[in-house]
């Protein structure tokens, strides 16, 4: 059974920062893109940032340029997401999206190109 596990999440200040980690388990994503993705209450779920199956290509979000990094280690089949001067607007719960198709040429960006999705981490930034 495939299993994405974010964990990270929490109460953080404005300025703040945090990382947030998605572990997958019963099957490797070497070769697969991963993303993360956020929705807040009453909002749809949006895109955060994605990373291609190498680790060489990342996109983020306009919202999130500068501030946020996001990595892999595909020996550990682990994807982070860093967190650097959080905002009030950043409030959300963050979920973690992994591709089935293998080697792709593009990194996608919508929620419908990803197979597989963990369960969520809540990140709540006070003002």
């Amino acid at each position: 059974q495939v299993q994405l596990v974010e964990s990270g999440g929490g109460l953080v200040q404005a300025g703040g920062s945090l990382r947030l980690s998605c572990a997958a388990s019963g099957r490797t994503f070497s070769t697969n893109d991963m993303g993360w993705f956020r929705q807040a209450p009453g909002k749809a779920r949006e895109f955060v940032a994605a990373i291609s199956w190498s680790g060489g290509n990342t996109h983020y979000a306009d919202s999130v340029k500068g501030r946020f990094t996001i990595s892999r280690d595909n020996a550990k089949n682990t994807m982070y997401l860093r967190m650097n001067s959080l905002k009030p607007e950043d409030t959300a719960v963050y979920y973690c999206a992994a591709d089935k198709s293998d080697y792709r040429f593009n990194i996608p960006t919508m929620p419908a190109s990803y197979d597989y999705w963990g369960q969520g981490t809540l990140v709540t930034v006070s003002s």
